[in-house]
């Protein structure tokens, strides 16, 4: 009966004991955070047109002194990896890609361009009758975002049609015909004009730095216009669900992010 009660003694002492791995070495290394950058620069003839399609994350535009245009982008993985899955980080970042085409000296393309959609997905019951029938969730991005940072000169006439994402576009005199399906959108243009502005948001507001003729508030939106006389610049903006911000920036001079 003691021998009975100094086993069980033991073993409660042996429970209360921490657990430590056998190996040291067997401790996981910390994740690691993969990104990926690429550069290119083109030649550009003044009043050209930069039409941006199907961009999604962060877009930035901003204009220069110099007769180029540089696109930058940066991918980055949506989530940690372990220091051996870096190859995996790369396919999917090989899976999503940025291209750029030039019709002539005064236009540029610049589209990105996502993996196909999954198929669908079928649940078959025996005598090869089909209950439903239904998409998978779509991952086109693979788990990428996208940082876009275009340099271009002040006098560029500028198209974007952005996805997902923040825009930031500052120091373009051209016009503007940008629109984007859901995120903020901040313009700086360059004083004095004069504009031709229109900006509307299904769901948010607008705020401008210039006076506006109108101001129409619809259920959850807001319509911005300034009736402007020929000859003036367009900008003509538009988001789904965000808000927009026009500021008045310095006459053709650097213009902060603050």
């Amino acid at each position: 009966m003691k021998m009975r009660l100094s086993i069980v003694a033991l073993l409660g002492m042996g429970a209360a004991l921490p657990l430590l791995p056998a190996d040291a070495s067997a401790v996981q290394p910390p994740k690691e955070f993969f990104e990926a950058a690429t550069t290119e620069r083109f030649t550009f003839a003044p009043g050209g047109a930069i039409r941006i399609v199907n961009s999604y994350g962060y877009l930035t535009v901003e204009g220069w002194d110099e007769p180029e245009v540089e696109i930058t982008v940066t991918k980055t993985a949506g989530r940690l990896y372990d220091p051996g899955e870096k190859a995996e980080a790369e396919r999917r970042f090989a899976q999503v890609n940025v291209t750029t085409q030039r019709s002539s000296a005064r236009e540029l393309l610049i589209t990105t361009v996502l993996p196909a959609r999954n198929p669908l997905f079928a649940s078959v019951l025996p005598l090869d009758r089909i209950l439903f029938t239904k998409p998978l969730v779509p991952n086109r991005r693979r788990g990428v975002t996208l940082d876009y940072k275009v340099l271009a000169p002040r006098d560029a006439r500028l198209v974007v049609r952005h996805d997902t994402g923040y825009v930031w576009i500052s120091d373009i005199a051209g016009e503007l015909d940008v629109s984007s399906h859901t995120g903020d959108m901040i313009v700086l243009l360059p004083d004095p004009g004069p504009y031709a502005i229109d900006a509307r948001t299904r769901l948010g507001s607008v705020s401008s730095d210039f006076p506006g003729a109108g101001r129409y508030r619809f259920a959850a939106g807001t319509h911005y216009a300034n009736g402007r006389p020929t000859p003036s610049r367009q900008v003509h903006l538009r988001t789904g669900c965000g808000s927009i911000t026009i500021k008045k920036g310095p006459p053709f001079s650097p213009l902060w992010k603050n």
